[in-house]
């Protein structure tokens, strides 16, 4: 699809543009600023790309001035009701400022916002929910609702000289989600964030997200994505980033290949990958990698990935390229793997 281009710091989103990762942070931030950083560091490393934050008390304030110093990605404050907090948010150092307008108050105070991100140059995030519409006094149905009022409010953001727009319309729905997007982009240029709001657990995000977001970028829709997900953040990067992966929209990063086990498995690659996954997905590597339980399957498989691991009994088996290459016991083998993947 044909879109504008919006900046948040140092991220480009739109035309040309590479498809953005995000996710969010899942409590308040405390004090312990040091372990929110490391947390983003990890998180932009496994491939999270632009961050946001609730900001709802003025009395995080210095705490957030540090995280937007140290961040290693640019960061975006959620705001509800109280313009105020978003013109703090942008002086602490927020790149990009989500806000719903119709729960913000009166049209003036949107247009405060609006005003203060022209100046500064920072980006805004129209964020409508089905749930937080305005109230329908027309016949059109929820998705028709949510593209109106986007439309709406991106004329009161023109008309104060303001293009450095993104736009969301979610719903805990997914094919209310993918029509409305669906229809944005067919009516306005300006670049979407894409997600299943309110998905659930780690596999009902995962189903519903995949199923909304896949077919809308594989038709060109969406600039950045979140899967929501009620569980780890690092789950919803490892869910959006694999996503982007299969679509072919992100080459860098290794692809993991593993077998579901059965009834002949003679290795436990199930607790294997989960020992080395997170560090393999910090990885730019572009390279496959595969982990089978069995001699049936694991020659195959390791015929097409760049490193394998199977095993029987205490022999663990490494392949590079289809071909065996080392054969370790189990207590060298993660040794092993790590020696023969800083090789590839």
């Amino acid at each position: 699809m044909n879109t504008t281009v919006a900046s948040i710091g140092n991220v480009s989103i739109g035309k040309g543009q590479a498809i953005a990762v995000q996710s969010m942070y899942d409590r308040p931030i405390g004090k312990d600023i040091d372990s929110v950083v490391s947390q983003l560091c990890e998180l932009n490393a496994i491939g999270c790309d632009i961050f946001r934050f609730t900001f709802c008390d003025e009395g995080d304030s210095d705490g957030y001035r540090e995280i937007s110093a140290r961040s290693p990605m640019p960061l975006v404050a959620d705001i509800h009701f109280d313009y105020r907090m978003a013109m703090l948010a942008m002086d602490l150092g927020f790149q990009k400022i989500r806000i719903n307008p119709g729960n913000i108050g009166a049209k003036w105070k949107t247009l405060e916002v609006v005003k203060k991100a022209r100046d500064m140059g920072k980006c805004i995030r129209i964020g409508l929910n089905s749930g937080s519409l305005p109230r329908n006094d027309s016949n059109l149905r929820p998705h028709e609702l949510m593209v109106e009022t986007a439309l709406e409010y991106i004329d009161w953001f023109e008309k104060e000289n303001f293009f450095n727009t993104v736009v969301s319309l979610k719903s805990s729905d997914p094919e209310e989600t993918f029509l409305a997007a669906k229809e944005f982009a067919a009516r306005s240029t300006y670049p979407q964030h894409l997600g299943v709001t309110e998905a659930g657990s780690v596999i009902s995000s995962a189903v519903r997200g995949t199923w909304t977001l896949g077919r809308l970028l594989s038709s060109g829709i969406g600039a950045t994505i979140r899967y929501s997900i009620n569980g780890p953040m690092t789950s919803e990067v490892y869910a959006a980033v694999e996503l982007l992966r299969t679509l072919g929209l992100r080459k860098q990063g290794v692809r993991i290949v593993a077998c579901p086990r059965c009834g002949r498995y003679m290795f436990d690659s199930e607790s294997f990958l989960s020992a080395v996954e997170p560090k393999l997905m910090q990885s730019r590597k572009t390279v496959c990698v595969a982990f089978m339980g069995c001699q049936v399957n694991g020659p195959g498989e390791a015929a097409n990935a760049d490193l394998a691991v199977t095993g029987l009994g205490n022999s663990i088996f490494l392949y590079k390229k289809g071909k065996l290459f080392c054969k370790v016991s189990k207590e060298q083998a993660l040794d092993a793997f790590w020696k023969a993947f800083e090789e590839l």
